[in-house]
C-alpha cells in the first residue's frame, strides 16, 4: 500500500462510530498513486492511523474500509479468517441447513454477499475492491465449512446487480468452478421449496424472513390467508403447513407464481394453497368491492424507494397497501406487513401503518415485531444493514 488517506478535521464520524465508508467530501488529501480497486491506508487529519480500505472514485464511497488494524496483512489467511469468524457466528445463531453466510459490512466484508443454500453457496460481489477477492473468500468459507465436514457441491456467482454499475464494474453471473444443477431443494421451518439460484431473484430465495414466516404459522389454524407479494410462496406455504383451511397467493410476476406452484406440489399443499397473477393494487380494492373478508393477511412487497429522493413516494405506496388490507382483515383477525427498504426507517413505517390505520377506522393491537433473522446481522453504525421491519398486528373494529 503506496497510498496514504487523510480525512477533513471534524469528517470521518460514521466511521468513528464504527461504520465502515468513508464519502468522497470527507477526504481531504491522497497521497501515493493507485488504481481503482486498490487497498490504502487511511489516517485521520492528524496521523493518527484508522485502518485499511478499498478505494475507488467511481462512487460517492470513496473508501469501504476492510480493517481498523493498519498494521494488517491483507491476503488469503486474512479472507479465510474473515469467512470462518462469520460461520461460527452462523453455527451458533440461525439453522445452517441454508443461511446468508456473509452479510456484507455487518460481516466486514464490505460489499460481499454469499448465500448457503443446502451444499451450494451463491455469491455477490458488489464492490471493485472486494471483486478482486472474491475468489480468496469463496476459498476461505469452503475451507471453514470443510472444517466441519460440510462439502460444497458448487459455487454460482449472481453479480448481475445494478449496484455494480456504480462501482465501474459489469453486471455477471455463471459458475465459480465446476457446473451443476442450479436448482436446488431447501427445507426451512419445516416448509420445502425449489430454489433457482441462476434466474431467482438476487441470489435466489429471501431467507432474511425466515423467523418471520415461522411467526405466522400458529396465526393460521383452519385460517382463510391472502399472501400479497408472495414471490415463491413463502408466507402462504407457512400458512398452509400451520394449517389453514384456504390460502391464496398473489404475485405480479409469471415466473414466481410458476415457481410457488411447483412449491405447494412439493410439500402436498396443492389443494389448499393456490397463486394467481396479479398486481396487489388492483387486486385489494377489487377484493374490498367484492366483499371479501381474510383472517389473516400478510403483506410482503418489494423495496419501494431504493434512495432518500422517493421516500415520500414510497410512503403513499405503504400507506395504500395497509389501510386496504386492513379493511380486508376480518374483524380480530391479523394483519403481517412489513418493509424491505432501511430508507424507509423504523419510525417511518410505524407512523405509516398508524395513519393508515386511522384512516380506515381500524385499531390495532401489536402481537410482534421483527426484524431480519439474525444471519443477516445488523451493526450499528451501519445503517444499511439494518432494512427489514416486520409487524404482526390483530385488527380490530373501532368500539
Amino acid at each position: 500500500m503506496n497510498t496514504i488517506i487523510t480525512l477533513k478535521k471534524g469528517e470521518g464520524r460514521l466511521l468513528k462510530s464504527g461504520g465502515l465508508w468513508i464519502f468522497d467530501n470527507e477526504i481531504a488529501e491522497v497521497k501515493g498513486a493507485f488504481e481503482n480497486g486498490d487497498l490504502v491506508s487511511v489516517q485521520d487529519f492528524d496521523g493518527y492511523p484508522m485502518g485499511i480500505g478499498f478505494i475507488n472514485v467511481n462512487s460517492k464511497i470513496r473508501v469501504r474500509m476492510l480493517t481498523r488494524n493498519a498494521q494488517a496483512v491483507i491476503d488469503e489467511e486474512f479472507f479465510y479468517q474473515r469467512a470462518k469468524n462469520a460461520w461460527e457466528y452462523r453455527k451458533k445463531t440461525v439453522d445452517t441447513s441454508s443461511c446468508r453466510l456473509i452479510f456484507g459490512e455487518a460481516d466486514f466484508l464490505p460489499g460481499f454477499v454469499m448465500d448457503k443454500f443446502e451444499d451450494v453457496l451463491v455469491v455477490q460481489s458488489l464492490a471493485l475492491g472486494i471483486d478482486r477477492w472474491k475468489l480468496a473468500i469463496v476459498e476461505g468459507m469452503k475451507r471453514a465449512l470443510a472444517e466441519d465436514g460440510i462439502v460444497v457441491r458448487g459455487v454460482y456467482e449472481r453479480s448481475d446487480a445494478r449496484e455494480r454499475v456504480k462501482e465501474g464494474l459489469p453486471q455477471i453471473k455463471g459458475f465459480i468452478g465446476e457446473e451443476f444443477d442450479t436448482t436446488v431443494q431447501i427445507v426451512e421451518n419445516g416448509v420445502k421449496y425449489w430454489v433457482d439460484i441462476k434466474d431467482g431473484q438476487k441470489t435466489g430465495f429471501f431467507l432474511d424472513q425466515k423467523y418471520n414466516r415461522l411467526a405466522i404459522q400458529k396465526l393460521c389454524k383452519d385460517a382463510s390467508v391472502l399472501d400479497c407479494c408472495t414471490h415463491t410462496g413463502s408466507f402462504a406455504l407457512n400458512a398452509g403447513l400451520g394449517g389453514a383451511k384456504e390460502v391464496l397467493g398473489i404475485d405480479v410476476s409469471d415466473l414466481a407464481v410458476e415457481q410457488a406452484t411447483e412449491n405447494a406440489k412439493l410439500n402436498g399443499l396443492e389443494n389448499v394453497v393456490r397463486f394467481e397473477v396479479d398486481n396487489v393494487f388492483d387486486l385489494l380494492p377489487r377484493l374490498e368491492a367484492e366483499g371479501r373478508k381474510f383472517d389473516v393477511v400478510i403483506l410482503d412487497p418489494p423495496a419501494f424507494t431504493k434512495s432518500r429522493a422517493s421516500v415520500k413516494n414510497a410512503i403513499k405506496g405503504y400507506r395504500e397497501i395497509n389501510l386496504r388490507a386492513m379493511k380486508l382483515v376480518k374483524d380480530g383477525g391479523f394483519l403481517a406487513t412489513c418493509s424491505c427498504s432501511h430508507f424507509m426507517t423504523y419510525e417511518l413505517f410505524t407512523a405509516t401503518i398508524h395513519q393508515a390505520a386511522s384512516m380506515v377506522h381500524k385499531r390495532l393491537r401489536q402481537v410482534e415485531f421483527k426484524t431480519q433473522s439474525p444471519d443477516h446481522p445488523i451493526l450499528w453504525a451501519a445503517e444499511e444493514s439494518y432494512y427489514l421491519k416486520f409487524y404482526v398486528f390483530q385488527v380490530c373494529e373501532e368500539f
